[in-house]
């Protein structure tokens, strides 16, 4: 019975001396207690070794995807050639079929030989006379070049590009509402007026940077930033403007911080039109769905889009929302229904009442998107157009429902025939119009109740004209 064992150093091929000791792994560790003792068990017969680094880099790569690599291959040629017979023993299931089908090789897999490598692998260095030393130099190395590695070919990569974009373009916002407020507060001592006529913050510091002086505004041209009638509204107020007079530097100053306001808008624009791109090459069923906004924030908030495709559609409808989901399970109160997938246009289309609803079914669909963009081979977005298309389709008629109930039809209907008045005619009955407190006797007996009745049944007769 052979062993494959894989080291940093080296594939090597140990053959069990007895048999039996496989099938008393209890007490195995007691085998290899010592050098000499391991020596009793096991004896080393071949032994590949690893020319540099980069070939055990490309081995291990190899050994992680269940491959044979070219050592591998070439040390198991050499057992295929000394027809050796019987089983081989090693670590990963997948590589011992990849081997059985190249080799045809009968190779075992179980608790037990995984119990077997662990001990082998306390007197590796005595077994296969390398120095204790060199051995670890060599896994620290391997460990290294993997690690390295996996981070520069990680299918994750790309993800990291949205994070970072979505992250920035979250503080480009602050940062230029900032920029803004301060610039009106600045500038509005000379021409307070200004910021009430114009609305659009670009063409606010435009007009700034174009005017400086707002005693110069009605000889200036403001057509190409302006509308006809704001550029005469904004003229017209320059006039009678309430404002103080500054100097030449507090001018020049405002002026540069319009132009910072500027750059960083321009800037922001070209950062939403690569996030853009980035989302559709990377999740596009996701933002056929949702947007490139929400999508990437999704992103963001779990990580990397292997991880998001991870989390059930529950988790996906509240991602965003963990402050107010864990505040509601504290005080006994009602949980939220919907996170950072409110700010989708789907959900914002519909009514107050029915966005739960739409949250639930749209956040059910984009977690079957994700997990088609995360594990899916293809790069087009037939699923998410199809999915959307659909929820739209389901979308108008919880409209249509939802407007049936308030326009009169259905229950209000039922409840409005209520209140239509009946045609039949009632006679009028005289005693229950009297509201002289009277008593009431039982038909038969009780305090002369028969007796009573009927005299004043007699006496009501004898008032009738």
């Amino acid at each position: 019975m052979l062993i494959l064992f894989e080291t940093s150093a080296g594939y090597a091929i140990f053959k069990l001396l007895d048999e039996k000791k496989l099938q008393e792994t209890q007490n195995l560790y007691v085998d290899f207690e010592s050098p000499e003792r391991a020596a009793k068990v096991l004896k080393l017969t071949h032994f590949e070794k690893f020319d540099d680094t980069t070939q055990a880099l490309a081995a291990a790569t190899a050994a992680v995807e269940g491959k044979i690599s070219k050592p591998l291959k070439k040390l198991l040629k050499r057992l295929v050639d000394s027809d050796v017979q019987g089983q081989l023993l090693v670590a990963d299931s997948t590589l011992g079929k990849a081997i059985k089908e190249k080799f045809s090789f009968d190779c075992v897999c179980n608790s037990s030989v995984q119990d077997l490598m662990r001990v082998i692998r306390s007197q590796a260095d005595s077994l296969l006379q390398i120095d204790e030393k060199e051995l670890a130099a060599m896994r620290i190395g391997l460990a290294h070049s993997l690690s390295r590695y996996k981070l520069k070919f990680s299918p994750d990569k790309v993800d990291t590009m949205i994070v970072q974009a979505i992250s920035l373009l979250d503080d480009l916002d602050k940062e230029v509402n900032n920029y803004i407020m301060r610039c009106k507060e600045w500038y509005g001592w000379h021409f307070p007026e200004l910021a009430k006529i114009i609305q659009d913050n670009i063409a606010f510091c435009k007009t700034v940077q174009r005017i400086g002086y707002r005693t110069l505004a009605a000889e200036l041209d403001l057509s190409d930033i302006l509308p006809s009638d704001v550029e005469a509204q904004v003229k017209e107020a320059a006039e009678i403007s309430m404002g103080t007079e500054i100097s030449e530097e507090d001018i020049t100053n405002i002026r540069h911080l319009c132009s910072q306001v500027i750059e960083i808008s321009d800037y922001r624009t070209q950062l939403f039109e690569y996030l853009k791109n980035r989302m559709m090459a990377v999740a596009p069923n996701l933002t056929v769905l949702v947007g490139e906004l929400v999508g990437a924030r999704l992103i963001s908030h779990a990580g990397s889009l292997l991880n998001l495709a991870k989390h059930p559609a529950s988790t996906v409808q509240i991602l965003g929302a963990e402050k107010a989901l864990f505040r509601a399970m504290k005080t006994k109160h009602d949980t939220p229904k919907y996170g950072l997938i409110y700010h989708a246009s789907l959900v914002g289309q519909t009514s107050a009442k029915l966005k739960g609803k739409v949250s639930r079914m749209l956040a059910a669909k984009a977690a079957l998107a994700i997990r088609v963009d995360a594990l899916g081979e293809g790069t087009e977005a037939t699923l998410g157009i199809e999915q959307r298309a659909d929820l739209e389709k389901k979308f108008s008629i919880l409209e249509q429902n939802a407007t049936k109930r308030i326009s009169g039809t259905g229950k209000m209907q039922a409840k409005f025939e209520k209140y239509q008045k009946n045609s039949e005619k009632g006679q009028f009955n005289q005693d229950q119009a009297s509201t002289l407190p009277h008593k009431r006797y039982s038909d038969f007996g009780g305090r002369g109740g028969a007796n009573k009745r009927f005299k004043s049944d007699n006496m009501n007769k004898s008032f009738v004209v």
